[in-house]
């Protein structure tokens, strides 16, 4: 990877800038049951292009919601890039996390002392997909937690 010009955003970044607006499928957890919601995305450039802030909400049929804010940035030691993350659950932010970058599709796995949380984002024939899936306690499995599927306005 290179590092990107200024006002530019570095390239495995890019296919993702814009605002988008779907769908979000929650599966039954112990946050409820299964479920879909509206959902909205943004990914914006920042940091005179070397950052792309992450803008996420969806909003359920009763109007409760859920937003998650993130700054994806490359680290250009290892030319990797790093997500930084807080939501509405709560919880204080954690450490930025190592993204792996591969045929495509951005893959992140969030650890806490909860468990684990691995993202995957991705933009495929105009649609961006984002799935989160958990590894909660001391299951060795992931399960399904939500999947959203967003087209570009």
């Amino acid at each position: 990877m290179n590092a990107p010009q200024p006002g530019t955003v570095h390239a495995v970044l890019e296919d993702f800038l814009g605002h988008w607006r779907g769908t979000t499928r929650l599966a039954a957890s112990a946050w409820g049951p299964e479920r879909t919601a509206a959902a909205e995305v943004s990914y914006t450039r920042a940091a005179g292009g070397f950052a792309v802030v992450q803008s996420y909400r969806h909003t359920e049929a009763d109007g409760t919601h859920f937003e998650g804010h993130g700054v994806f940035t490359v680290d250009p030691d290892r030319d990797d890039v790093l997500w930084y993350h807080v939501d509405s659950m709560g919880q204080p932010p954690e450490a930025p996390t190592r993204c792996t970058w591969q045929d495509g599709v951005l893959r992140v796995e969030r650890h806490s002392d909860r468990g684990t949380a691995r993202h995957t984002f991705r933009v495929d024939g105009g649609v961006l997909t984002h799935t989160a899936e958990l590894r909660l306690g001391g299951s060795a499995d992931y399960v399904p937690f939500m999947t959203s599927e967003c087209r570009r306005e």
